[in-house]
């Protein structure tokens, strides 16, 4: 078993799900008015903007763990068994982990936490890919 990748894997998952529990405690529970999904944007954004970006806050999640999930998978294969296909799942999901963790570090400037995750499991998968 790989433990980088088991590892990038751990995080990825947990970063997606702080990501949606937060969101929805911190963002979106104050754009809820008693329903499911949030509609109140004030005067800044429109009812199907708000919309849209809860179902994108949350789609974002399902890809970070998909992402967790193929981590884990490839954490149990080897070299021999997974081929080619290994090394550019390892180093797609690595460049994506970093160009979100560059994004959300400038987007932020550094005050959202979310940067050192994505930054953690980029370079866990980048170590995994040696082993």
């Amino acid at each position: 078993m790989n433990g980088y990748l088991l590892s990038a894997s751990i995080i990825a998952f947990v970063v997606g799900l702080v990501h949606t529990v937060l969101g929805e405690v911190l963002i979106f529970r104050k754009l809820r008015q008693g329903r499911l999904i949030p509609t109140n944007g004030g005067s800044l954004l429109s009812e199907s903007n708000v919309r849209i970006l809860w179902a994108s806050w949350h789609a974002l999640t399902a890809f970070g763990w998909a992402i967790a999930f193929i981590l884990f998978w490839l954490s149990k294969m080897t070299l021999s068994e997974a081929g080619g296909t290994y090394t550019v799942l390892e180093h797609t999901i690595a460049a994506s982990m970093l160009v979100s963790a560059v994004l959300v570090l400038i987007g932020t400037k550094g005050k959202h936490p979310g940067w050192i995750g994505l930054s953690i499991v980029s370079v866990l998968v980048w170590m995994g890919t040696s082993v």
